[in-house]
């Protein structure tokens, strides 16, 4: 919600995140701007703002739980993307640049830099194949608890990193203009009755998947017990190996 209502910080994060100067950004869009109300619940949490930045399509997923294969999701995130640009009638030539970028909260990588970019090259000579396919990765547990003024990267990350207003006043207290600004606004967003619905929506979702996994799970229980039962095994045994009351099973006998 920050990035789609403030699209000039938007712009100004997705800068660093690319290493080009602000200034070079003549056209900038935003292809998504409204979050589907039905992947607030998602407990993985993936978040993606697609976006047009001089021509060049820019996917930028925000991933806060590591589902497993992940370069194979950004991948085919990005086939997806490359894809889906070309139009009837035009040659691959015209084909975009496409660029996936991944802020995530795990570690992906064995290495000791937090930011990894990666591009199809010849094994043995390093010959770049194109500079169409591209991947970024910033990964927040690698990051360092500080920053100075002037790496504006590592101060965007950290903004993302922020668990508490303790830490965001931190960074504001570093009095980096483009920094206070994102804090104001996130201070505005938050209070905002647009969040608020969106907060509930989220906690709506995660309860009524938690209902819907405790029930698959007490379904699942009655199931083994009927089964047990068919076998002549005792109630407390059952008790035992199922969880369920003595009371809940003997109903399972009418």
């Amino acid at each position: 919600m920050l990035f789609v209502k403030y699209p000039e910080l938007l712009k100004e994060l997705v800068a660093e995140l690319l290493g080009i100067p602000l200034e070079s950004i003549e056209t900038f869009t935003i292809k998504n701007p409204e979050m589907p109300p039905e992947n607030l619940g998602d407990k993985f949490c993936r978040l993606d703002i697609n976006m047009t930045v001089n021509g060049r399509q820019v996917d930028l997923e925000v991933q806060v739980s590591n589902e497993g294969d992940y370069p194979e999701r950004v991948m085919y995130y990005w086939a997806r993307e490359f894809s889906s640009a070309l139009l009837t009638g035009q040659g691959y030539s015209e084909l975009p640049r496409t660029i996936i970028i991944s802020i995530i909260d795990f570690t992906l990588f064995e290495c000791e830099e937090y930011h990894s970019f990666f591009q199809p090259l010849e094994t043995m000579r390093h010959t770049l194949l194109s500079d169409k396919m591209g991947f970024h990765f910033f990964e927040f547990p690698k990051l360092p608890d500080d920053a100075n003024q002037e790496d504006m990267l590592l101060l965007w990350l950290l903004l993302f990193k922020a668990d508490t207003e303790e830490e965001l006043e931190r960074i504001k207290g570093m009095e980096v203009p483009v920094m206070s600004q994102a804090i104001n606004a996130y201070y505005t967003i938050t209070a905002s009755s647009e969040f608020r619905e969106k907060e509930r929506l989220r906690e709506k979702a995660r309860h009524d998947e938690a209902q819907a996994l405790h029930n698959a799970r007490h379904e699942e229980k009655v199931g083994f017990a009927r089964k047990l039962l068919t076998r002549n095994r005792p109630i407390d045994e059952i008790v035992e190996d199922t969880g369920l009351t003595c009371e809940e099973i003997k109903a399972l006998r009418i």
